[in-house]
């Protein structure tokens, strides 16, 4: 089963790993990855503001859960990512895999992740105390990785 919410309100990461532990018996492990909004900058973050295309980032999105499901045995998948303005130490984005084994779960997880950092339709604006703002984009580290499971 594959769920995605994209959402302005905050999410509950205990709630969520219920939800995906209650679902089934034969689950053996859930991995989780949560997301923060953080201060890397040199010059203080204010603020991190997500836009999105509504409709068409919760298709990317479950397009790549989809993919998931096909390259690993894994049960349940759960996407949560937030939109609006977000404060440092916020929430951004849970990636929740629960399975019968943890390697696919860790798997299914990480390649999720790699994929949402690069090719998800959400634009990330930093904004900063010096009223500074600018756009983010994937960095070479994040399209490197996504990269990698093209290969395989």
């Amino acid at each position: 089963m594959i769920s995605i919410s994209v959402q302005r309100e905050d999410f509950d990461v205990g709630e969520e790993y219920q939800r995906l532990k209650a679902d089934c018996r034969t689950v053996g492990g859930i991995a989780l990855f949560t997301g923060l909004v953080r201060d890397i900058t040199g010059n203080p973050l204010t603020s991190l503001q997500l836009e999105h295309y509504p409709g068409m980032t919760e298709k990317s999105l479950q397009a790549t859960a989809e993919e998931a499901l096909q390259r690993w045995p894994v049960a349940d998948i759960r996407i949560v990512h937030r939109i609006g303005e977000l404060k440092p130490g916020d929430q951004i984005v849970l990636v929740a895999v629960s399975g019968e084994h943890r390697a696919a779960v860790f798997s299914a997880c990480e390649f999720i992740m790699d994929i949402l950092k690069t090719s998800a339709p959400f634009w990330k604006k930093e904004v900063y105390r010096d009223g500074e703002g600018h756009w983010v984009e994937a960095k070479t580290s994040d399209q490197q990785r996504a990269r990698r499971w093209q290969q395989d």
